[in-house]
């Protein structure tokens, strides 16, 4: 798999992965998981953290949706659009990036 460097329009059919640059980790002395990227930390809340595990390049966000409607019973669109907006906006400030089979 490869990763475009480029900024990425989430759909459904995305299959996002943190961008090269960002790293998920749990900061042990807040007790906390951040978003570290050079220069800056993000915090994201519990949910984030959920959603952004299962950004492995692997998983479309289709799948991510179903995967989290099913999990906590709740209406399919609500849960789509919230995971939609979040993956969007971490997107357009670069953490994200798609993976991409190889095409030989």
């Amino acid at each position: 798999m490869a990763l475009r460097s480029r900024r990425i329009d989430i759909t459904e059919q995305s299959r996002p992965v943190l961008a090269r640059h960002a790293k998920l980790k749990f900061d042990k002395a807040r007790q906390v998981w951040v978003i570290l990227v050079p220069e800056r930390v993000l915090a994201p809340d519990e949910i984030a953290v959920e959603i952004l595990q299962l950004c492995d390049g692997v998983r479309t966000v289709d799948q991510i949706i179903d995967g989290l409607a099913a999990k906590y019973t709740a209406d399919r669109g609500e849960i789509g659009t919230d995971v939609i907006a979040m993956l969007k906006d971490l997107a357009d400030k670069g953490f994200l990036a798609e993976a991409q089979d190889r095409k030989s």
